[in-house]
């Protein structure tokens, strides 16, 4: 059995970041990277002591570089840093499932913690089909290998959003959303026991989990915050043709898969 475990830095137990800034760069966000670490690790040692023969912990957050790695499980291996393409490095069909750790609501959804869609400064959606999507959704079928997504922790909005697309899934809430930053948060450790528990008793049913598709062609619309982002997007349709730009704010096209966008 093997696993990868993406971990953001939203969704932890008592992070609600900063009025205006987003998660920021404060107390706040160094005690975010800290718990994120301490859910990752709980996770991770639930799958080994449930029979995993590798976890992979991927820094998904912002440039990839804020998990304390030292607290994580020696047996880990971890994915960190940007700028290699694609998404879930290294992952293919060997692997069993992939687990959410610290995870947000989608941008447009109302009292919930930090929500937004990859970047909170940069998009106001993305739809796919028409319909707005998660992060884990795109992130879900952003590399080459269609994945079974076994769990999720994020707060209640976050976790509502998960099951509605991920039927069955376990999950545990760390927070329940009040505003964007602000949130009725459980212990910090009760959370990490929570995950360890609930991740132990889903692992044995992870493998008959039923994979996530999201079959192409596909249209695609972006809408950014600000209208230069818009402009010098470099994005490209399935003829090879740059998206259109209906208005100063909003791309869109049709990609053969979600692939394509990454």
């Amino acid at each position: 059995m093997k696993f990868y475990i993406a971990v953001d830095c939203e969704g932890p137990a008592c992070v609600v970041g900063e009025p205006g800034k987003g998660l920021g760069s404060g107390e706040n966000y160094r005690f975010a990277c800290l718990q994120a670490t301490r859910e990752a690790n709980a996770a991770a040692r639930a799958l080994f002591d449930a029979g995993a023969q590798e976890v992979v912990v991927w820094d998904a957050h912002g440039t990839g570089v804020n998990l304390q790695y030292d607290l994580l499980d020696p047996r880990c291996r971890i994915l960190l840093g940007s700028g290699h393409r694609g998404r879930f490095a290294g992952m293919d069909k060997s692997y069993t499932a992939v687990l959410f750790i610290g995870y947000h609501a989608r941008e447009n959804t109302s009292r919930a913690v930090l929500a937004h869609t990859f970047c909170s400064t940069a998009f106001q959606y993305y739809k796919l089909d028409g319909k707005e999507v998660k992060p884990e959704e795109i992130a879900g079928k952003s590399g080459r290998v269609t994945i079974r997504m076994d769990y999720c922790a994020g707060d209640d909005a976050c976790v509502a959003e998960a099951r509605a697309l991920f039927p069955g899934l376990a999950a545990v809430v760390t927070k329940e959303a009040l505003s964007w930053t602000s949130a009725l948060s459980r212990h910090p450790q009760a959370v990490c026991d929570d995950i360890y528990r609930t991740v132990r008793a889903a692992v044995p049913g992870a493998g008959t989990l039923v994979p996530y598709r999201m079959p192409g062609p596909l249209s695609v619309e972006i809408r950014y915050k600000r209208m230069e982002d818009a402009a010098r997007a470099a994005l490209t349709d399935r003829n090879g043709h740059p998206f259109a730009q209906p208005d100063p704010f909003t791309r869109s096209g049709v990609v053969d898969g979600v692939s394509a966008l990454f």
